[in-house]
């Protein structure tokens, strides 16, 4: 199992080309004596499964690398390994979109990981879940810098620890700290109110002194915010801190500041940090430690461990099967075909965009159209998640940039600037009003343009949300390049601290719940999601149904409306009828995202078959065991008196109902 077992012949760090050695980042002192400490450290991992380019990645490989240093003969006798991890598992993925940040749990638990910071993304579901996620993890969450007065005096943000002490197999004790960014904080929307923020620094040199005092040789800053802030972090503290191991950023880099290593290890299972640490044998460094940093690329050669590829199967085959799982209702039908949102405004593309916009409090948002890739309509009726995940399956997440009027108006004539082809840079808008005519040349065909009841000014910043691929100047839009690519527009929420579209959908379709409503919840989600359901109500009216498969006249008609818009019949990939026809299953299952539910609770549909009656004393049936058992009560209630008429409502879910409105117009009229 040995894997380059002469760490001499190793080559130094010189290329980003991908490799299976191992790659020498940084040595200093004499390592010929075996290693007092032995760490790793990686940051930023979402997906289980491995990519397609090198290096490939994947939890299987990563995880036999992980096993080779902590059980090669070739550290037999030396001093256990202790495994650091900088933040951001539980979201974002197509995956967390499913399992709310479930699925990585045992991931983190199987790769021996003793320590975590608080990354932003780990908060994407709220605080409740964060601690529902973090309480069955087998190793404490870090965070000492930001505090919510809620919970108590000087008393961190989900309850998370300040500082821990490891204790390595040798005795040797090591202080860790969990610090983050005050950026951090504006990348999370779910937030308890009135938070207080610490500088980093301050907080460093309060902390460390009292880590000191109870025999830490050596101390380590795990942290998640941007390398800039490390660094700072690094020059500010002047060697107080041995290690600086960083998260958020997506890279592999290492520094050496003032005594300080700032260090961070890659991302996504593609990348980690395996870092040895000696005393220091100079006399006038008394205190103080080498450090052998080496990098592993996780690349298609490296084996798998064969118990962790079952565990990725495992989770894997559980989402295949959470995507069968119904999430809200749609009241009108959904058209997210081609020939729709490439070509005109879309009722599916206005009620997403306004959904974006309103999850960040943008002042406007541009989503192209070949961001929905459904390609059909999706009927009046349930949405499982597998709707949405096929609907939107891009993993560049939302972000939010802040452009000048002349920006947003050069991105609408890239919009336009082919049509009638069906290419995916067409528009779909929010708080957006333009109108074009196709006859005049590219970019020259918009006509007039407002931002809500107000002109244009093409002078002024406007707060813009949009796809992280169009911030890249993909398909055209250049005027949309963020200032690192070589732009003009200023990143508010970046792509590391956006949401990807399936989550936001998920999310907002929860907050519509009234049963079933998900256990983790939490206030601050509520808040928030509260917020953006008045906005998006004054557009997309919600209203409460009691789901139903759609009568005979219903499906004649929508058919009848889809024929008149030029669509014959249209199934989608997966089989399922559009509204052309009627929905093969008929399925009508209450929406529950219990987090218990959804482990244990058979997902197969209620036959519609069923009366009405039926139907609904099977939902009471199905309440009550599950208040008898939560509330602790002996026996079964099925010798409870039968609920009488008026006793129980059964409550559903708001359908949303999205609609067009005229945001974009094609006329034939010319500038005045």
């Amino acid at each position: 199992m040995a894997l380059n077992d002469d760490i001499g012949k190793h080559p130094k760090l010189g290329s980003n080309r991908p490799t299976a050695e191992e790659v020498i980042v940084y040595e200093s002192g004499d390592r010929s004596a075996p290693p007092d400490l032995r760490f790793i450290h990686y940051n930023d991992v979402y997906h289980v499964d491995a990519s397609s380019a090198e290096p490939v990645g994947g939890i299987a490989r990563f995880q036999h690398l992980v096993n080779y240093y902590r059980k090669d003969e070739r550290f037999e006798g030396q001093t256990e390994l202790l495994t650091f991890f900088s933040g951001d598992a539980f979201n974002p993925s197509l995956e967390s979109s499913v399992t709310k940040g479930q699925h990585m749990v045992p991931v983190l638990n199987g790769i021996g990981t003793d320590v975590a910071c608080v990354g932003n993304h780990d908060l994407d579901f709220g605080i409740t879940q964060y601690r529902h996620l973090t309480s069955q993890c087998s190793f404490p969450w870090l965070l000492a810098n930001v505090l919510d007065p809620a919970l108590g005096n000087n008393e961190s943000l989900g309850s998370a620890q300040k500082t821990v002490i490891l204790t390595a197999s040798n005795g040797i004790k090591i202080g860790v700290i969990g610090l983050v960014e005050r950026e951090w904080l504006d990348t999370i929307n779910s937030l308890p109110p009135n938070l207080d923020y610490k500088s980093v620094s301050q907080t460093a040199k309060e902390l460390v002194p009292g880590l000191r005092a109870q025999g830490c040789e050596l101390i380590v800053a795990l942290t998640h915010q941007r390398e800039p802030n490390d660094i700072k972090l690094a020059e500010k503290t002047e060697g107080l801190i041995d290690l600086i191991l960083g998260g958020h950023d997506h890279m592999y880099n290492n520094a050496y500041i003032k005594g300080t290593h700032v260090l961070r290890s890659g991302s996504d299972f593609k990348e980690f940090s395996y870092i040895e640490a000696r005393r220091a044998t100079d006399p006038l460094r008394k205190g103080k430690w080498d450090f052998t940093i080496v990098r592993r690329d996780v690349v298609s050669s490296i084996p798998q461990d064969p118990p962790t590829v079952q565990l990725a199967e495992k989770l894997t085959s559980s989402l295949r099967t959470k995507l069968e799982k119904p999430v809200g209702y749609t009241a009108a039908p959904l058209d997210a075909r081609f020939t729709t949102v490439r070509l005109k405004e879309s009722n599916i593309g206005n009620f997403i965009a306004d959904l974006m916009r309103s999850h960040y409090g943008g002042d406007c948002c541009i989503m192209a159209a070949g961001t929905i890739r459904g390609d059909q309509i999706y009927p009046p009726g349930l949405l499982r998640l597998k709707d949405i995940m096929n609907c939107f399956p891009f993993e560049d997440p939302v972000v939010v940039i802040r452009v000048k009027g002349a920006a947003i108006l050069s991105a609408l004539e890239n919009s336009v600037s082919t049509y009638p082809a069906l290419e995916g840079r067409f528009p779909q808008v929010s708080n957006i009003f333009f109108t074009f005519n196709p006859a005049l040349p590219p970019d020259a065909r918009v006509i007039s343009t407002k931002i809500g009841q107000e002109p244009l000014d093409l002078e002024k910043e406007y707060v813009l949300v949009t796809r992280g691929y169009m911030a890249r100047g993909k398909d055209g839009y250049d005027s949309l390049l963020i200032k690192e690519e070589g732009g003009t527009a200023v990143e508010v929420v970046s792509e590391e601290n956006g949401v990807l579209i399936s989550t936001i959908l998920r999310q907002f379709f929860m907050s519509l719940k009234v049963l079933g409503k998900w256990k983790q919840w939490g206030p601050n989600m509520g808040r928030h999601w509260s917020s953006v359901q008045e906005e998006l109500q004054q557009k997309h009216k919600h209203k409460i149904v009691e789901p139903q498969a759609p009568s005979s006249k219903d499906v004649e008609a929508f058919r009848k409306a889809a024929n008149e818009a030029g669509g014959g019949k249209n199934e989608s990939r997966d089989g399922r009828s559009t509204p052309q026809a009627e929905r093969p299953d008929g399925t009508e299952t209450p929406l529950n995202d219990d987090d218990e539910e959804d482990e244990n609770t058979d997902l197969r549909p209620v036959n519609t078959a069923l009366s009405k009656r039926e139907h609904e004393l099977s939902i009471m049936r199905k309440v009550m065991r599950k208040w008898w058992r939560l509330a602790g009560l002996p026996g079964h209630p099925a010798q409870c008196d039968e609920l009488t008429e008026g006793e129980f409502m059964v409550n559903w879910t708001k359908a949303i109902a999205p609609r067009v409105e005229g945001r974009i117009r094609e006329t034939t009229a010319t500038k005045a």
